[in-house]
């Protein structure tokens, strides 16, 4: 019986492209037979998680704007960059969630979360479903895809560094993008099409929205152009002290970040825009599994298993531990499910750049 590492490499030892990975028909059976039972998410867990991660965060910014010291003002702000990350994660699970499981909570969503972090759900809805696409993940229809691992060494810095100036990109999208828009029909074509939605891909244009979707996306923009207009003014006028806006700024900032460099590392980002099999999707994406504890920090929400997530979609990411144990302890050592497993964020950064500098130099 060949090895999973003769499984994953050509003759002459080197990995062979993703492209030429064919379907483990064994794993995929497993893994919708093992978790049917899984696949109804909890509203008890949902609601409790979300909304107690959005007070902490909050309490965190509260804390930090009126701390006595810079030190306590750090500490505070550490608390909230994590607690409101892992709130905004919740973006992802709405995404999936089938329509009426959870009454109430994309909309209570959009309202703690979304519209003050100006990051609306209509802005990945739609969009991250066709990162989930059977023919669409990893080629230039894929929103939510570059691969890093074959461009530049630079692009993977630069990647990051851009995240941090997010905030302000989003409210110059709302604040002056929106309602210009609406006055220059040619504008409004461009901001939806490259400016609404959470995109890698620049390559990538989206459709004007339809039916019911419409209606969320317009009370959602015109809730970050409300928003976005009242921090703009509050800066202008002096009504909201300009230490506690930039404190806010920087713990949204710093959120971003931490979600660009989870992204960093949730792929390989090894395919050349081939249509994969789902298997090749499966390894060409990432989980980092228990014991480290780290990774329910930077990568929360059950994104810590995001290739299984990408085997099993439809799971609810508090069932997706279970989920992983399960097929764990079913699948041989061989099969291909234990070589999307890997120990921690480091590693995964050093592969990536690793990869980077080869294709460079290729």
């Amino acid at each position: 019986m060949n090895t999973l590492v003769d499984r994953l490499s050509a003759p002459d030892g080197s990995a062979i492209p993703k492209s030429a990975i064919v379907d483990d028909m064994a794993m995929i059976r497993a893994a919708s037979e093992l978790t049917r039972d899984l696949v109804t998410p909890s509203a008890r867990t949902y609601w409790t998680d979300f909304l107690a991660s959005a007070f902490v965060g909050y309490a965190g910014v509260a804390a930090a704007i009126l701390a006595p010291s810079t030190g306590w003002m750090l500490a505070a702000a550490f608390v909230a960059v994590l607690a409101l990350y892992r709130a905004g994660s919740f973006i992802h699970e709405i995404t999936h969630i089938r329509k009426n499981a959870l009454p109430g909570f994309r909309l209570w969503w959009n309202i703690l979360v979304g519209v003050p972090l100006l990051i609306p759900s209509f802005m990945y809805e739609g969009i991250h479903s066709l990162h989930h696409n059977r023919t669409k993940y990893g080629t230039v229809e894929d929103p939510e895809y570059l691969p890093l691992a074959l461009m530049k060494p630079w692009t993977v810095p630069l990647f990051v560094v851009a995240a941090a100036f997010a905030p302000f990109a989003l409210i110059f999208r709302y604040a002056v993008l929106t309602p210009l828009s609406f006055l220059i029909p040619p504008l409004r074509t461009l901001v939806m099409e490259r400016y609404s939605g959470l995109i890698i891909n620049p390559m990538f244009r989206r459709r004007p929205p339809e039916g019911e979707f419409r209606r969320q996306w317009a009370w959602q923009e015109g809730g970050a152009w409300l928003w976005s207009t009242l921090l703009v003014a509050a800066a202008i006028f002096g009504w909201v002290p300009t230490r506690a806006l930039l404190i806010f700024g920087g713990i949204a900032s710093a959120s971003i970040v931490l979600n660009q460099i989870r992204t960093l590392v949730a792929h390989l980002w090894e395919n050349d825009g081939e249509v994969l099999t789902v298997t090749a999707q499966f390894l060409d994406s990432v989980n980092v599994p228990p014991p480290g504890f780290l990774p329910e920090l930077w990568a929360p929400v059950g994104l810590r298993y995001h290739a299984l997530h990408h085997l099993l979609p439809g799971v609810p990411y508090h069932a997706l531990p279970e989920a992983h144990r399960r097929l764990k302890d079913a699948l041989p050592a061989d099969s291909q499910y234990h070589a999307a497993n890997y120990r921690g964020l480091p590693g995964l950064v050093i592969k990536l750049v690793a990869g980077s500098a080869r294709g460079a130099a290729a």
